[in-house]
């Protein structure tokens, strides 16, 4: 629709663009898959797999140790970009950030 009102003069170029943009980024985020909840547990055991300390896994998920302590010590969840790349790390370990 916005191409047509970009066709008859009343949509400017910039404003398809960013209407395309954020259909495709709505798009994608229906495609990925939601990353599932991490408890403290969890993160241990997936720090004990992949054999990293707290202040490694910190590095990697450029987050604070305190923040990787208080999850583990289930006083926060980690949720948003570090939860999906707890995730990515949980399915494909460190060699992805390796890269």
């Amino acid at each position: 629709m916005a191409k047509a009102f970009n066709e008859s003069g009343a949509v400017s170029d910039e404003t398809v663009e960013f209407i395309s943009s954020r259909l495709k980024a709505r798009q994608l985020r229906e495609k990925m898959p939601k990353p599932a909840e991490m408890d403290g547990t969890a993160i241990r055991a997936l720090r004990d797999r992949l054999q990293i300390s707290q202040s490694m896994l910190a590095h990697t998920l450029n987050m604070s140790v305190e923040s990787i302590s208080k999850w583990e010590r289930g006083e926060k969840k980690p949720n948003g970009a570090a939860l999906r790349m707890l995730d990515i790390l949980q399915r494909k370990g460190l060699e992805v950030f390796a890269q």
